[in-house]
């Protein structure tokens, strides 16, 4: 099977997942093969998604497509994070909850796995 997350922070996020929660990639939707989510084993809830979208559609004035990942966050977080450059307000998500996370290597991957553990902790408390 091809990869469907091509990047090596992409491919570095999923064995962090795989190897910290056991989580493994679910792909939910026929329309949308390129979009997957991860959920806490406990209780179901998402904690994040791993995405493949067209640039346009996340305010990003090029062609072309980009790897992202959404994950939960605490609002007053997110309002101090949206910057229009690394970090955007969820993308196809709750804005006020989610936070998308540009996979371009703008964040490096101690913080993106930081952000990982506060949304895993996030859906624990649920």
């Amino acid at each position: 099977m091809q990869k469907v997350f091509k990047s090596e922070l992409a491919q570095q996020i999923i064995e962090y997942v795989k190897k910290k929660y056991n989580g493994e990639l679910e792909f939910l939707w026929k329309k949308f093969p390129r979009n997957a989510i991860w959920r806490n084993q406990r209780n179901r809830k998402w904690y994040g998604a791993l995405l493949v979208v067209e640039k346009k559609k996340i305010g990003i004035n090029e062609e072309g497509e980009i790897e992202i990942i959404d994950l939960l966050a605490q609002p007053e977080k997110i309002e101090k994070l949206i910057d229009g450059e690394k970090y955007l307000t969820g993308y196809h998500m709750n804005k006020k909850h989610w936070l998308t996370i540009k996979l371009d290597g703008s964040v490096n991957l101690k913080k993106i796995c930081d952000f990982i553990d506060q949304s895993y902790q996030l859906t624990a408390k649920k």
